[in-house]
Protein backbone atom coordinates (compact mmCIF):
# COMPACT_ATOMS: atom_id res chain seq x y z
CA UNK A 1 0.00 0.00 0.00
CA UNK A 2 1.61 3.37 -1.04
CA UNK A 3 0.70 5.20 1.89
CA UNK A 4 2.64 3.00 4.12
CA UNK A 5 6.19 3.39 2.36
CA UNK A 6 6.09 6.52 3.82
CA UNK A 7 4.43 5.85 7.63
CA UNK A 8 1.03 7.50 6.49
CA UNK A 9 -2.32 6.46 8.27
CA UNK A 10 -5.45 7.27 8.10
CA UNK A 11 -5.10 10.85 9.71
CA UNK A 12 -2.56 11.74 7.14
CA UNK A 13 -4.67 10.60 4.14
CA UNK A 14 -7.55 12.70 6.00
CA UNK A 15 -5.28 15.42 6.10
CA UNK A 16 -3.85 15.51 2.69
CA UNK A 17 -7.30 15.05 1.05
CA UNK A 18 -9.10 18.17 2.78
CA UNK A 19 -5.79 20.62 3.88
CA UNK A 20 -3.48 21.37 1.07
CA UNK A 21 -0.28 20.76 1.83
CA UNK A 22 3.19 22.83 1.70
CA UNK A 23 6.13 21.60 1.02
CA UNK A 24 9.17 22.92 2.28
CA UNK A 25 12.48 22.18 -0.03
CA UNK A 26 15.97 23.32 -0.58
CA UNK A 27 19.53 22.62 0.13
CA UNK A 28 20.86 21.98 3.38
CA UNK A 29 21.07 25.61 5.68
CA UNK A 30 19.67 27.37 3.37
CA UNK A 31 16.89 28.46 6.04
CA UNK A 32 13.79 26.20 5.46
CA UNK A 33 13.32 25.49 9.66
CA UNK A 34 14.40 29.05 10.74
CA UNK A 35 11.28 30.51 8.29
CA UNK A 36 8.79 27.34 9.78
CA UNK A 37 9.65 28.94 13.04
CA UNK A 38 9.79 32.36 12.67
CA UNK A 39 6.40 32.47 10.98
CA UNK A 40 4.41 29.86 12.86
CA UNK A 41 5.77 29.77 16.08
CA UNK A 42 6.56 33.05 16.51
CA UNK A 43 10.53 32.59 17.36
CA UNK A 44 12.74 35.60 17.36
CA UNK A 45 14.84 35.62 14.10
CA UNK A 46 18.31 35.46 16.50
CA UNK A 47 16.73 32.17 18.08
CA UNK A 48 17.11 30.31 14.63
CA UNK A 49 20.93 30.69 14.34
CA UNK A 50 20.53 27.51 17.21
CA UNK A 51 18.28 25.71 15.35
CA UNK A 52 19.97 21.95 14.45
CA UNK A 53 20.07 21.13 10.61
CA UNK A 54 16.22 19.22 10.19
CA UNK A 55 17.54 15.43 9.57
CA UNK A 56 14.42 13.94 8.87
CA UNK A 57 10.46 15.11 7.24
CA UNK A 58 8.80 17.42 10.10
CA UNK A 59 5.06 17.52 9.22
CA UNK A 60 2.75 20.35 10.90
CA UNK A 61 -1.08 21.18 10.77
CA UNK A 62 -1.64 25.17 10.76
CA UNK A 63 -5.06 25.51 11.43
CA UNK A 64 -5.67 28.57 13.02
CA UNK A 65 -8.84 29.74 10.98
CA UNK A 66 -10.76 28.39 8.85
CA UNK A 67 -9.29 29.78 5.66
CA UNK A 68 -5.43 29.18 6.94
CA UNK A 69 -5.62 25.60 7.37
CA UNK A 70 -2.93 23.18 5.52
CA UNK A 71 0.16 21.44 6.40
CA UNK A 72 3.70 21.82 6.40
CA UNK A 73 5.92 19.64 5.73
CA UNK A 74 9.63 20.71 6.04
CA UNK A 75 12.44 18.63 4.43
CA UNK A 76 16.09 18.11 5.03
CA UNK A 77 18.29 19.12 2.64
CA UNK A 78 20.26 16.21 2.39
CA UNK A 79 17.38 13.68 1.71
CA UNK A 80 17.29 11.54 -1.79
CA UNK A 81 13.44 12.03 -1.73
CA UNK A 82 13.82 10.48 -5.44
CA UNK A 83 15.27 7.39 -4.20
CA UNK A 84 13.15 3.81 -5.37
CA UNK A 85 11.82 3.27 -1.25
CA UNK A 86 10.59 6.47 -1.08
CA UNK A 87 7.14 7.44 -2.32
CA UNK A 88 7.28 10.80 -3.91
CA UNK A 89 4.53 9.94 -6.33
CA UNK A 90 1.74 10.27 -3.16
CA UNK A 91 3.44 13.41 -1.43
CA UNK A 92 3.59 14.98 -4.59
CA UNK A 93 -0.32 14.34 -5.27
CA UNK A 94 -1.79 15.87 -2.44
CA UNK A 95 0.38 18.95 -2.85
CA UNK A 96 -0.62 22.53 -3.17
CA UNK A 97 2.47 24.17 -3.11
CA UNK A 98 6.17 23.86 -3.67
CA UNK A 99 8.08 26.23 -2.14
CA UNK A 100 12.32 25.79 -2.52
CA UNK A 101 14.58 27.83 -0.71
CA UNK A 102 17.42 29.24 -2.18
CA UNK A 103 20.20 30.95 -0.41
CA UNK A 104 21.26 34.34 -1.76
CA UNK A 105 25.00 34.73 -0.19
CA UNK A 106 25.73 31.13 -1.32
CA UNK A 107 26.23 29.46 -4.29
CA UNK A 108 22.87 29.02 -5.66
CA UNK A 109 24.51 26.90 -8.99
CA UNK A 110 23.83 23.75 -7.37
CA UNK A 111 20.30 24.71 -5.68
CA UNK A 112 19.12 25.87 -8.95
CA UNK A 113 19.71 22.43 -10.58
CA UNK A 114 18.05 20.98 -7.41
CA UNK A 115 15.17 23.35 -8.29
CA UNK A 116 14.99 21.74 -11.49
CA UNK A 117 15.08 18.42 -10.86
CA UNK A 118 12.33 18.98 -7.97
CA UNK A 119 10.15 20.81 -9.92
CA UNK A 120 10.08 18.53 -13.13
CA UNK A 121 9.76 15.56 -11.09
CA UNK A 122 6.84 17.40 -8.91
CA UNK A 123 5.26 18.51 -12.36
CA UNK A 124 5.00 15.01 -13.90
CA UNK A 125 3.05 13.82 -10.90
CA UNK A 126 0.99 17.12 -10.18
CA UNK A 127 0.24 19.46 -12.63
CA UNK A 128 -1.43 21.76 -10.07
CA UNK A 129 1.03 22.52 -7.80
CA UNK A 130 1.94 25.92 -7.71
CA UNK A 131 5.94 26.44 -7.42
CA UNK A 132 7.41 29.29 -5.06
CA UNK A 133 11.15 30.13 -4.87
CA UNK A 134 12.43 31.87 -2.32
CA UNK A 135 15.75 33.65 -2.71
CA UNK A 136 16.12 34.14 0.75
CA UNK A 137 18.76 35.87 3.37
CA UNK A 138 18.73 38.84 1.37
CA UNK A 139 19.04 41.26 4.28
CA UNK A 140 22.96 41.18 4.10
CA UNK A 141 22.57 42.47 0.34
CA UNK A 142 22.14 45.77 -1.51
CA UNK A 143 19.15 46.67 -3.24
CA UNK A 144 21.29 46.70 -6.78
CA UNK A 145 22.62 43.42 -5.38
CA UNK A 146 19.22 41.60 -4.68
CA UNK A 147 18.00 42.22 -8.05
CA UNK A 148 20.71 41.16 -10.36
CA UNK A 149 20.92 37.95 -7.58
CA UNK A 150 16.90 37.54 -8.79
CA UNK A 151 17.15 38.14 -12.51
CA UNK A 152 19.91 35.84 -12.56
CA UNK A 153 18.43 32.72 -10.65
CA UNK A 154 15.00 33.90 -12.82
CA UNK A 155 16.86 33.64 -15.62
CA UNK A 156 18.63 29.96 -15.55
CA UNK A 157 15.71 28.51 -13.92
CA UNK A 158 13.42 29.62 -16.68
CA UNK A 159 16.18 28.53 -19.02
CA UNK A 160 16.39 25.23 -17.68
CA UNK A 161 12.87 24.57 -17.76
CA UNK A 162 12.54 25.98 -22.04
CA UNK A 163 15.60 23.99 -22.32
CA UNK A 164 13.70 20.47 -21.18
CA UNK A 165 10.38 21.86 -23.19
CA UNK A 166 8.57 22.42 -20.10
CA UNK A 167 8.20 26.36 -20.30
CA UNK A 168 4.29 26.28 -19.51
CA UNK A 169 5.52 25.61 -15.69
CA UNK A 170 5.41 28.84 -13.99
CA UNK A 171 7.90 29.67 -11.57
CA UNK A 172 7.01 32.68 -8.78
CA UNK A 173 10.12 34.33 -7.00
CA UNK A 174 10.06 36.25 -4.28
CA UNK A 175 13.01 37.97 -2.05
CA UNK A 176 12.87 37.19 1.38
CA UNK A 177 14.36 37.37 4.90
CA UNK A 178 13.42 36.36 8.79
CA UNK A 179 14.77 39.55 9.46
CA UNK A 180 11.98 41.97 7.99
CA UNK A 181 8.77 41.29 6.80
CA UNK A 182 9.24 40.11 3.52
CA UNK A 183 9.08 36.42 4.75
CA UNK A 184 5.66 37.36 5.89
CA UNK A 185 4.58 38.47 2.58
CA UNK A 186 5.95 36.07 0.64
CA UNK A 187 3.83 33.62 2.52
CA UNK A 188 0.81 35.38 2.69
CA UNK A 189 1.18 35.65 -1.18
CA UNK A 190 1.93 31.57 -1.11
CA UNK A 191 -1.36 30.82 1.05
CA UNK A 192 -3.78 32.94 -0.89
CA UNK A 193 -3.12 31.00 -3.99
CA UNK A 194 -4.85 28.34 -2.14
CA UNK A 195 -7.59 29.53 -0.67
CA UNK A 196 -10.57 28.96 -3.46
CA UNK A 197 -12.56 31.77 -2.19
CA UNK A 198 -10.01 34.60 -2.46
CA UNK A 199 -11.97 36.00 -5.05
CA UNK A 200 -14.92 36.58 -3.04
CA UNK A 201 -13.12 37.63 0.16
CA UNK A 202 -11.09 40.53 -2.17
CA UNK A 203 -14.65 41.59 -3.23
CA UNK A 204 -16.04 42.19 -0.06
CA UNK A 205 -12.95 44.33 1.07
CA UNK A 206 -14.33 46.42 -2.27
CA UNK A 207 -17.76 46.74 -1.31
CA UNK A 208 -16.46 47.41 2.20
CA UNK A 209 -13.87 50.45 1.58
CA UNK A 210 -15.74 51.96 -1.11
CA UNK A 211 -18.47 52.21 1.11
CA UNK A 212 -16.65 53.32 4.22
CA UNK A 213 -14.17 55.73 2.89
CA UNK A 214 -11.14 53.44 3.69
CA UNK A 215 -8.07 53.49 1.32
CA UNK A 216 -6.47 50.21 2.55
CA UNK A 217 -7.88 46.87 3.78
CA UNK A 218 -6.37 43.39 4.49
CA UNK A 219 -7.46 40.55 6.09
CA UNK A 220 -5.09 38.86 8.23
CA UNK A 221 -4.54 35.59 10.39
CA UNK A 222 -3.52 37.35 13.57
CA UNK A 223 -1.43 34.26 14.95
CA UNK A 224 0.57 34.18 11.59
CA UNK A 225 0.48 37.58 10.24
CA UNK A 226 -0.47 36.29 7.00
CA UNK A 227 -2.81 38.23 5.07
CA UNK A 228 -5.38 35.90 3.44
CA UNK A 229 -6.98 38.81 1.15
CA UNK A 230 -6.83 42.66 0.51
CA UNK A 231 -8.51 45.08 -1.79
CA UNK A 232 -7.50 45.04 -5.56
CA UNK A 233 -5.18 48.65 -4.98
CA UNK A 234 -1.38 47.75 -5.15
CA UNK A 235 0.20 46.65 -2.02
CA UNK A 236 3.39 48.31 -0.69
CA UNK A 237 5.30 47.35 2.02
CA UNK A 238 5.84 50.05 4.29
CA UNK A 239 2.28 49.67 5.04
CA UNK A 240 2.13 46.03 5.92
CA UNK A 241 4.65 46.66 7.83
CA UNK A 242 2.55 49.02 9.65
CA UNK A 243 0.18 46.34 9.98
CA UNK A 244 2.79 43.73 11.33
CA UNK A 245 3.65 45.94 13.64
CA UNK A 246 0.54 47.32 14.62
CA UNK A 247 -0.27 43.35 15.34
CA UNK A 248 2.41 42.50 17.78
CA UNK A 249 2.00 45.86 19.27
CA UNK A 250 -2.15 44.78 20.30
CA UNK A 251 -0.88 41.16 21.25
CA UNK A 252 1.93 42.48 23.61
CA UNK A 253 -0.18 44.77 25.71
CA UNK A 254 -3.13 42.20 25.52
CA UNK A 255 -0.60 39.54 27.37
CA UNK A 256 0.34 42.68 29.83
CA UNK A 257 -3.13 43.76 30.86
CA UNK A 258 -5.69 40.85 29.85
CA UNK A 259 -7.59 39.07 32.70
CA UNK A 260 -6.80 36.06 34.29
CA UNK A 261 -5.74 33.09 32.07
CA UNK A 262 -8.89 31.56 30.66
CA UNK A 263 -6.83 28.56 28.98
CA UNK A 264 -6.68 30.25 25.93
CA UNK A 265 -3.28 30.21 24.09
CA UNK A 266 -4.01 33.91 22.47
CA UNK A 267 -4.63 37.19 24.18
CA UNK A 268 -6.37 38.13 21.21
CA UNK A 269 -10.36 37.64 20.93
CA UNK A 270 -13.44 38.42 19.14
CA UNK A 271 -13.74 41.94 21.27
CA UNK A 272 -10.43 43.35 20.12
CA UNK A 273 -10.36 46.48 18.60
CA UNK A 274 -7.76 48.70 18.11
CA UNK A 275 -7.17 52.31 16.96
CA UNK A 276 -3.45 53.70 16.16
CA UNK A 277 -3.44 57.61 14.75
CA UNK A 278 -0.27 58.66 13.08
CA UNK A 279 0.91 61.71 12.84
CA UNK A 280 0.43 62.12 8.45
CA UNK A 281 -3.21 61.80 9.31
CA UNK A 282 -3.55 58.29 8.63
CA UNK A 283 -5.72 56.57 10.94
CA UNK A 284 -4.88 52.51 11.58
CA UNK A 285 -8.35 50.86 12.85
CA UNK A 286 -8.44 47.05 13.60
CA UNK A 287 -11.24 45.08 14.35
CA UNK A 288 -11.99 41.42 14.87
CA UNK A 289 -13.91 39.39 12.54
CA UNK A 290 -13.04 35.93 14.42
CA UNK A 291 -11.06 34.78 17.22
CA UNK A 292 -8.03 34.64 14.93
CA UNK A 293 -9.06 37.04 11.85
CA UNK A 294 -8.84 40.58 11.83
CA UNK A 295 -9.12 43.51 9.41
CA UNK A 296 -6.67 46.32 9.78
CA UNK A 297 -7.54 49.15 7.43
CA UNK A 298 -6.21 52.73 6.75
CA UNK A 299 -7.88 55.75 6.16
CA UNK A 300 -8.29 59.52 6.78
CA UNK A 301 -8.67 61.35 10.24
CA UNK A 302 -11.67 62.80 8.18
CA UNK A 303 -12.91 59.57 7.32
CA UNK A 304 -12.88 58.47 10.79
CA UNK A 305 -15.34 60.70 11.75
CA UNK A 306 -17.58 58.38 10.22
CA UNK A 307 -17.10 55.73 12.44
CA UNK A 308 -20.40 54.82 13.05
CA UNK A 309 -21.18 54.17 9.70
CA UNK A 310 -18.12 52.48 9.19
CA UNK A 311 -18.90 50.25 11.97
CA UNK A 312 -21.81 48.93 10.36
CA UNK A 313 -20.51 48.44 7.17
CA UNK A 314 -18.29 46.37 9.01
CA UNK A 315 -21.07 44.22 10.65
CA UNK A 316 -22.13 43.57 7.05
CA UNK A 317 -19.04 42.64 6.06
CA UNK A 318 -18.34 40.37 9.12
CA UNK A 319 -21.72 38.80 8.47
CA UNK A 320 -20.87 38.22 4.76
CA UNK A 321 -17.34 36.53 5.73
CA UNK A 322 -19.29 34.03 8.48
CA UNK A 323 -21.14 32.87 5.48
CA UNK A 324 -18.21 32.24 3.56
CA UNK A 325 -17.04 30.25 6.48
CA UNK A 326 -20.31 28.26 6.82
CA UNK A 327 -19.81 27.21 2.99
CA UNK A 328 -16.30 25.87 3.54
CA UNK A 329 -16.92 24.14 6.38
CA UNK A 330 -19.71 22.36 4.93
CA UNK A 331 -17.63 21.63 1.86
CA UNK A 332 -15.10 20.13 4.26
CA UNK A 333 -17.03 17.97 6.24
CA UNK A 334 -18.48 16.92 2.75
CA UNK A 335 -14.82 15.82 2.08
CA UNK A 336 -13.97 14.17 5.08
CA UNK A 337 -17.11 11.77 4.47
CA UNK A 338 -15.94 10.97 0.63
CA UNK A 339 -12.26 10.69 2.32
CA UNK A 340 -13.45 8.32 5.00
CA UNK A 341 -14.83 6.43 2.36
CA UNK A 342 -12.20 6.04 -0.22
CA UNK A 343 -9.79 4.81 2.71
CA UNK A 344 -12.38 2.28 3.59
CA UNK A 345 -11.98 0.93 0.29
CA UNK A 346 -7.91 1.55 0.02
CA UNK A 347 -7.67 -0.75 3.01
CA UNK A 348 -10.43 -3.53 1.99
CA UNK A 349 -8.63 -3.43 -1.50
CA UNK A 350 -5.29 -3.58 0.00
CA UNK A 351 -5.97 -6.44 2.86
CA UNK A 352 -8.51 -8.72 0.42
Amino acid sequence: MPFLSCGLGFSDFLNAEIKPRILLMGLRRSGKSSIQKVVFHKMSPSETLFLESTNKICREDVSSSSFVSFQIWDFPGQIDFFEPTFDYEMIFRGTGALIFVIDSQDDYMEAVSRLHLTVTRAYKVNTNINFEVFIHKVDGLSDDHKIQKQRDIHKRANDDLTDAGLQSINLSFYLTSIYDHSIFEAFSKVVQKLIPQLPTLENLLNIFISNSCIEKAFLFDVVSKIYIATDSSPVDMPTYELCCDMIDAIIDISCIYSLADTGSSLPYDKESTAIIRLNNTTVIYLKEVTKFLAVVCFLRTESFERKGLIDYNFHCFKSAIQEVFDVRLRIQKHRKLLSQRRWSKLTTSSGG
